[in-house]
């Protein structure tokens, strides 16, 4: 296997946690530890055969029993073991990358602005408080109602109307952070420390991508 380092802009990896780090001048800085790579290309998509060009990385061994026949078939073509997980990132047309290539952290460097995507935090069924930020009511002084969400809307049309905030499920979906700055690249741990926060909690997987447009 050869390592991939130009072509390919993006990498999986899990979070670690924050922590505070100090620049030159003594100016605390927080950020985000991230466990990423290495991954292994186990799919190379074509203009001609898929209509646009990209490569499907897999992170993350797993045992040979805990993947379905189909499954452990795709990973054999591309003479790599079983991964946990599998997604696709676009490269150029003309990339010269090939299946069973790995990709690591070295793709980036200190400075480059990137794309985190990860899965928020899962916070299950919260009232308008706590899920929309609603003030509420009075606590005391004979009021009736303290975290109600009051009046749905006007008296006509008489239905809820779609978008209103309302008490639900709150959490678990995916959340997209663009333009973080990467501030250290560690190879030899596969780490990456990312100025500021990342979606999910600790242990989350986490999508980190070269940001091409400001």
């Amino acid at each position: 296997m050869s390592t991939a380092t130009t072509a390919v802009t993006g990498i999986l990896g899990r979070k670690v946690g924050m922590t505070t780090i100090f620049d030159e001048n003594g100016q605390a800085i927080p950020v985000t530890v991230i466990k990423a790579g290495p991954c292994y290309i186990v799919q190379r998509r074509t203009k001609e055969k898929d209509g646009y060009s990209a490569v499907q990385l897999g992170f993350e061994e797993i045992p040979e029993r805990k993947v379905n026949k189909p499954m452990l078939g795709h990973f054999k073509k591309a003479g790599v073991k079983p991964c946990r997980f599998l997604e696709e990132f676009k490269i150029p047309p003309d990339a010269e990358v090939k299946v069973g290539d790995v990709v690591t952290v070295a793709i980036f460097q200190k400075g480059d602005k990137v794309k985190l995507t990860g899965t928020s935090k899962g916070r299950g069924f919260s009232g308008v408080m706590k899920r929309w930020g609603f003030g509420g009511y009075p606590d005391s002084h004979g009021s009736h109602f303290h975290r109600k969400p009051a009046s749905h809307g006007p008296q006509g049309p008489q239905r809820v109307i779609p978008g209103a905030r309302l008490p639900g499920h709150y959490g678990n979906e995916t959340v997209t952070v663009r333009g973080l700055t990467v501030v250290d690249v560690i190879p030899e741990q596969n780490l990456l420390v990312i100025k500021g926060g990342v979606p999910g909690p600790n242990g989350g997987l986490v999508r980190i991508e070269k940001m091409t447009r400001k």
